[in-house]
């Protein structure tokens, strides 16, 4: 049980550097996690999940899976999920695509866009990364959950 929840802080400026941290975050997540990516309409949360999927190794393009709800990937020994729940009707629509049996894979990456729209049904996320507009730039506040979020969120400087 996480008594305190660690937490960290990033202020970020231009969309290579959003990459730049999603990279660092997609390093920090090996061996599996569940990451909640939150934040209005283009704030950044896609483009993390690009510099994450390019931690692994991935090169080709990154779009939200806003229309299938979920984007498997598979790279040597690790699968990631990228979830965008934008489009969710209704939380229970996530039943209908096996929702439990991502979240079951003990060392899968679990990325989760818009996680509100599934309050009841995703399980308590290692991190939370919270994307507000912030003049120029965006602020990236991260916190824990998890005592496997706390190790995150060391690794990321927190």
């Amino acid at each position: 049980m996480v008594t305190e929840l660690p937490e960290c802080v990033f202020q970020i400026t231009g969309e290579e550097a959003m990459v730049a941290f999603g990279r660092k975050l997609g390093n920090a997540c090996i061996g599996g996690a569940v990451v909640f990516l939150d934040g209005d309409l283009g704030a950044g949360k896609t483009t993390i999940s690009r510099g994450v999927l390019q931690s692994f190794g991935h090169q080709g393009a990154v779009k939200s899976p806003t229309y299938t709800l979920v984007e498997p990937y598979q790279f040597d020994g690790q699968t990631l999920y990228h979830f965008d729940l934008y489009r969710l009707a209704d939380p229970e629509e996530l039943e209908y695509i096996g929702i439990r049996d991502y979240f079951a894979e003990s060392n899968a990456l679990c990325l989760v866009e818009w996680p509100a729209r599934g309050v009841g049904y995703l399980p308590t996320p290692d991190v939370k990364v919270a994307v507000t507009v912030s003049g120029e730039g965006r602020m990236l506040h991260c916190t824990a959950a998890t005592e496997r979020g706390q190790n995150i969120i060391k690794s990321l400087g927190g």
